[in-house]
């Protein structure tokens, strides 16, 4: 019995190397669960034209978007793993909205095999300026002396902009009234006109409106301040010690991925954003590559998934 174990487990791992050392011998689908022109798209079509050239095989974008995510992803959790469907996986995708349902699509944490990561980003927690608002602080006091006086807008229910901010309140101890909009766009409108006093989006959609004046920046979401606004403090600086809201994405797998694979995928993802046009390219849009082990993506993973289910749970954002 012993010996036909061993047998299978090194019939297996040859048969893991041999895949390895073919593939790909066809275009790899990266499944991304948002629209075509999204932040996430833009990401992923940056990657997938560097990784072409560098695997020698298409790596074709296919948008999926829908069901909160639950579509593009659900489509990736269910393909062959055999390295031929890759999925693109924002925060939101795999550490935010699973934890919204009471009865989650897909299984997170045993669905996927996390891959790498492909950049990390910050969001800018920012003021409308028909409003007097010029410091977190100011914010903070405010909403303690008028309760549910103010109203946050955010690109949508369960988007990280959301959760940030449910954060925010939890952390600060204030009530102030969640606008959930259908895009960013229409809800940094709705900021600059004064329509609602607040908004937490991430940098490349907001920042150039802060930089123009058109909305004021109070304070990024990062541990360290940002390259892309480095006048504007830290929310833990600025009147929340311990606050932090980090956004990233990165690739994943249907679970079951062959080891060697894995490691072949992971090191042409880590090859691909550290290329120099591609590192410019997403330095442009507030995005820092950052090249991580598949052990170190999923242990991130799995953090992020437990902070964002308790901020989800207490702040009351699930849904049916």
């Amino acid at each position: 019995m012993i010996r036909r174990v061993t047998l299978l487990c090194i019939v297996a791992a040859v048969t893991g190397t041999a895949l390895a050392q073919n593939y790909p011998s066809r275009p790899i689908r990266l499944v991304v669960p948002q629209a075509p022109g999204s932040a996430s798209d833009n990401v992923a079509r940056i990657v997938a034209t560097q990784l072409s050239q560098q695997m020698g095989q298409q790596v074709v974008v296919d948008n999926r978007p829908g069901g909160r995510f639950a579509i593009g992803m659900g489509l990736t959790a269910r393909a062959a793993p055999d390295g031929y469907t890759l999925g693109y996986a924002p925060v939101g995708a795999v550490a935010i909205s699973p934890n919204m349902f009471r009865k989650p699509p897909y299984d997170v944490l045993k669905d996927f095999q996390p891959i790498a990561l492909i950049a990390t980003n910050q969001m800018l927690l920012a003021a409308s300026p028909k409003h007097p608002f010029r410091t977190v602080r100011e914010v903070i006091d405010f909403a303690k002396k008028n309760p549910g006086k103010l109203l946050n807008a955010s690109s949508a229910s369960g988007s990280p902009g959301h959760v940030g901010f449910e954060l925010f309140k939890l952390m600060a101890a204030v009530k102030i009234v969640h606008v959930p909009y259908k895009g960013g766009a229409p809800a940094i409108l709705d900021l600059i006109s004064g329509q609602v006093h607040l908004m937490m989006e991430s940098l490349n959609s907001i920042t150039p409106h802060a930089k123009a004046g058109r909305v004021r920046g109070l304070g990024v979401t990062g541990k360290t301040r940002s390259p892309a606004v480095p006048d504007i403090p830290t929310i833990a600086e600025a009147g929340v010690p311990g606050y932090e809201a980090t956004t990233w994405s990165g690739v994943v797998a249907p679970a079951g991925l062959p080891k060697a694979i894995l490691a072949r995928v992971n090191r042409e993802i880590n090859q691909a954003i550290a290329a120099p046009a591609v590192r410019d390219r997403l330095a442009a849009i507030g995005a820092n590559p950052t090249p991580l082990t598949p052990e170190e993506f999923a242990e991130l993973l799995r953090k992020d998934y437990r902070k964002w289910g308790d901020v989800v749970r207490r702040a009351g954002v699930m849904i049916d």
